[in-house]
């Protein structure tokens, strides 16, 4: 069977995921990448560093945003969001990273997780870390379907 996901399963699927599509469009070429995400029922918050995909989204906001679920061929759901890219400063960015390193902290494997895995490095300069850009995704619209067997 192949059905439509109600409004609940919809939000329930975007909770479940934290890895996503976001897609965008630059003179006519579009362009696609895996986010990790975080969802907070109006939005869907991510972290980027400058470059292509950051250019896209100042230059052309207007997204589209894919997240699904296989079992295998006949049992599987995907939600398709289409919205708005918001970059995040001051407060509303520290919340928004919070939130998202909360959400995702058990992909994480990093020093501060597993200390003794890693040799100590020192760390870097504030001066020369590249700073991260915290975002949102306003959602304007969402859709989703399903394959049952």
């Amino acid at each position: 069977m192949v059905g439509s996901l109600s409004e609940a399963q919809i939000d329930n699927l975007l909770i479940s995921q934290n890895v996503g599509r976001i897609a965008c469009c630059s003179k006519g070429k579009p362009y696609i990448v895996p986010i990790t995400y975080s969802f907070d029922g109006e939005h869907i918050y991510g972290q980027t560093r400058e470059g292509m995909k950051l250019d896209i989204l100042r230059e052309n906001p207007v997204v589209c945003f894919e997240v699904d679920t296989m079992t295998d061929m006949f049992n599987w759901q995907s939600v398709v969001i289409w919205g708005k890219f918001e970059e995040l400063e001051g407060g509303i960015a520290i919340r928004a990273r919070d939130y998202l390193f909360e959400r995702v902290m058990t992909l994480m494997t990093s020093i501060h997780v597993h200390p003794h895995e890693h040799e100590a490095a020192e760390s870097p300069d504030d001066s020369n870390r590249v700073k991260p850009v915290m975002y949102r995704i306003k959602i304007e619209e969402k859709t989703g379907r399903f394959e049952k067997r």
